[in-house]
């Protein structure tokens, strides 16, 4: 990774500085990929897939189980966690990282299950299954939600009504609250992500990610649900060069706050500065004055 392109803002910038946050962060570990590593588990797909490319950890890598102390070292007090940031899935090993987080005070928003797709075309049975199991990862983990794709083909009415009956399935059997996101091919407009949580029937959350879509009216179709979401992935959309864009980030942190959006505002950085911990204050930053306004 290039560790020329700053996070660099204009002088008047809340963000220009990158001071400590006013308020305890929420973080998406994926904002912390380099700082682990780059690691990604054997255990990453589901059945018959192979989309994600098992990588060990490079050298002087954080190791997953000491990432609760240098969040709160970093002011961390809310964290999501990647499925395929954990290098086991033995009970033994997630008790032990569940400890980890209480004893660093940090929060488990969720386990995000980054695989898994319940309407593939030929696997939805091994994946639904596949999913389940992550789920009782999560609970054990002490997790409060687990996050899982609707699906990766393009939306039509059928493909939707079958995304929610499998989640509303999962919902069904899962120990800790099931959300879905605004993410991948299923859910390409607030009109397919009202119709798929109406599908499910009330069964499933939402999780509002403020930059996966790119549509004209994105401000308005992210409003449309962020009043609907009780999670977020608040990432920080960067320019070419890779520096944070703050004036695009405070759009759509007003556009899903004035919406009536009250959860946590999990921050995703992913600039081009290696420096992942000072670019995630420099987000907060922005957060923090967003919400002085509000």
């Amino acid at each position: 990774m290039s560790t020329v392109a700053q996070n660099t803002a204009p002088a008047d910038d809340p963000a220009a500085d990158s001071p400590a946050p006013e308020t305890p962060m929420a973080v998406h570990a994926w904002s912390l990929h380099r700082t682990l590593g780059g690691f990604i588990a054997e255990h990453a797909n589901p059945p018959g897939s192979s989309a994600m490319t098992p990588t060990a950890a490079a050298p002087g890598a954080v190791d997953m189980l000491d990432l609760p102390r240098e969040l709160a070292a970093h002011g961390v007090g809310t964290v999501q966690l990647c499925h395929f940031h954990l290098p086991r899935r033995d009970r033994s090993y997630l008790e032990e990282l569940r400890g980890a987080l209480a004893e660093a005070d940090v929060t488990l928003d969720a386990l995000l299950v980054d695989s898994g797709d319940p309407v593939h075309p030929t696997d939805a049975d091994a994946h639904e299954a596949w999913i389940a199991g992550w789920l009782e990862d999560a609970a054990v983990l002490g997790a409060k939600r687990g996050r899982v794709c609707a699906g990766e083909s393009s939306p039509t009415p059928e493909l939707i009504a079958a995304s929610g009956e499998r989640l509303a399935r999962l919902a069904a059997g899962s120990p800790v609250r099931v959300v879905t996101e605004n993410w991948k091919d299923l859910l390409a407009s607030a009109e397919d992500v009202h119709a798929l949580l109406d599908a499910a029937g009330g069964s499933i959350g939402l999780l509002v990610d403020l930059d996966n879509w790119k549509m004209p009216d994105r401000e308005a179709q992210l409003a449309s649900i962020g009043g609907l979401a009780e999670t977020s992935h608040a990432k920080c959309p960067t320019t070419a060069e890779g520096t944070l864009d703050t004036e695009d980030y405070r759009r759509v942190l007003q556009a899903v706050l004035g919406a009536g959006y009250d959860g946590p505002l999990c921050l995703v950085y992913a600039g081009a500065d290696d420096d992942e911990w000072a670019g995630l204050a420099a987000c907060q930053q922005v957060v923090d004055a967003v919400r002085a306004t509000r």
